[in-house]
């Protein structure tokens, strides 16, 4: 995984074609990059979220923020329960005990810095946007 501006990358690689190509999570928007070498797609990922936020101040549009900072989740009614009461117990605010223990879970996963970054093109000089469809929370 790869981060820039606050949106994150994940790779992979496609040994038919010898190319790593990527995609940037979180937005609704479909941003792509590319390239040959590890150098290559550095580069090609922080080109692809500049060109993005250029084509959006062109046509005038809100960016998609890649997180705002608040998620809607369902859990079992129990589960709720038990949750607020071990928040509780800790003295803490449901968010902020929620919080915390979000943190821990995922505080051996970190997304790595990128160096550069490239957006995939249609044709010279125009940048493909299309929308996803949400994302599913299990």
């Amino acid at each position: 995984m790869m981060e820039y501006r606050g949106y994150v990358g994940k790779v992979e690689f496609d040994g038919d074609a010898g190319i790593f190509h990527g995609d940037v999570l979180g937005t609704r928007d479909v941003i792509t990059f590319q390239g040959q070498s590890v150098a290559e797609l550095q580069t090609a990922f922080k080109e692809s979220i500049d060109d993005y936020l250029a084509f959006c101040r062109q046509r005038g549009e809100e960016p998609d923020k890649p997180f705002s900072g608040q998620f809607v989740t369902r859990i079992p009614q129990e589960l709720h329960r038990q949750v607020n009461l071990a928040a509780s117990i800790s003295g803490k605010s449901l968010n902020s005990w929620v919080a915390e223990q979000l943190q821990s879970a995922v505080a051996s996963v970190k997304p790595i810095k990128a160096e550069k970054g490239k957006r995939k093109r249609v044709s010279k000089g125009e940048t493909k946007r299309k929308s996803k469809q949400p994302l599913q929370q299990a």
